[in-house]
């Protein structure tokens, strides 16, 4: 009888898609089925269909219902995963392991950008607070989509870019802006996360930001089988130095 091998769902940041898990995936495709997914209104996903309505507020939620209608084809029912989330993914993954915890066989995460779980006066939550108030006050999307590039790289990195990329990444800023929308409603604190016991690896990048360096290690220390690890790179580490964190994340999971 033929065994099945274990399955790793992985969720890419905003302003991404599942194509950038493209080599970590070839990486473990010898022992694992990996199953990136293209988060609403990235890559293939359509764009959350209700946001033209009056009054609509992007929630996680959102995000996990779709993540979950597609695992429903791709797993077998209560089919346990491991699962891989970097930034608005790592965020979404979080979510989805207080959702459904039996279920999840280990968490490696990237940066999540659970902002949510700060109290408003951490240094951490001011500062993306800050940027997403520029963000939201930007009098075009180029200059919104400026912010966000050069908040998460560096200053001049979206001038940098090609015009057909620069292009590309305006088109994705109004599910940004949707993205900030539900990781700063989120209900839920560092104290809900006490009973989320899978065994979780919270990375950070040595160059990264403050909001996601301040995140992670409080996030580490809030959830009860967690470590935490400095990577190279920053934010966008699992994008440019893939060479580097994909690694650390095979050898997490296979532990």
């Amino acid at each position: 009888m033929r065994t099945m091998k274990p399955a790793i769902v992985l969720l890419h940041s905003s302003m991404s898609s599942k194509a950038q898990w493209a080599a970590l995936s070839t990486q473990l495709a010898d022992r694992y089925r990996c199953i990136p997914l293209d988060l609403l209104g990235y890559g293939a996903a359509p764009f959350p269909s209700a946001a033209a309505s009056a009054g609509y507020v992007h929630t996680l939620a959102h995000e996990a219902e779709a993540i979950n209608a597609a695992l429903s084809t791709a797993l077998a029912p209560d089919e346990p995963f491991h699962l891989v989330g970097h930034s608005y993914g790592g965020a979404s993954a979080l979510h989805l392991a207080r959702q459904a915890p039996d279920r999840v066989l280990s968490l490696a995460l990237h940066e999540p950008v659970a902002f949510h779980l700060l109290p408003a006066h951490d240094a951490s939550k001011r500062e993306i607070t800050g940027v997403v108030d520029t963000i939201l006050a930007a009098p075009s999307d180029r200059d919104a989509t400026r912010i966000f590039i050069d908040y998460w790289n560096r200053p001049g990195s979206f001038d940098a870019a090609p015009p057909a990329a620069q292009d590309k990444m305006i088109a994705m800023i109004a599910k940004v802006k949707l993205d900030f929308q539900a990781l700063l409603g989120e209900p839920v604190a560092f104290a809900d996360l006490a009973d989320l016991k899978v065994r979780t690896l919270v990375m950070a990048g040595q160059h990264s930001p403050i909001s996601t360096r301040g995140l992670a290690p409080q996030l580490a220390a809030a959830l009860p089988n967690a470590t935490v690890l400095e990577t190279r790179g920053a934010h966008m580490g699992p994008i440019t130095h893939g060479d580097a964190i994909n690694p650390v994340i095979a050898a997490f999971i296979g532990a």
